[in-house]
């Protein structure tokens, strides 16, 4: 859903027509998604239509890329370490 939302917005329809899913499973889906802040959702008539927050998204892909740079650290610093021991034991 997030990648087809990427390209627009789009109708809860539209949303859950490729998707071997219920109709209300999608809609609980999309409930999920709102209550999270990446997408919004606004209806008139009767076509419910989802469009993405990309404030929300560049959020967590920044909270992503601080992560992966932490992990990447810790493990630049198991290595020397590792290596520091195996030269100690030559």
């Amino acid at each position: 859903m997030l990648a087809r939302l990427s390209r627009g917005p789009a109708s809860v329809s539209e949303l859950a027509k490729p998707l071997a899913m219920s109709l209300p499973a999608v809609l609980q889906h999309l409930q999920a998604l709102e209550g999270s802040g990446l997408v919004r959702s606004e209806k008139k008539g009767r076509v419910r239509t989802v469009r993405l927050e990309p404030g929300v998204l560049s959020q967590a892909e920044q909270w992503l890329t601080d992560r992966r740079n932490e992990w990447e650290a810790h493990a630049d610093r198991l290595e020397d370490y590792l290596e520091t021991m195996r030269q100690e034991e030559t």
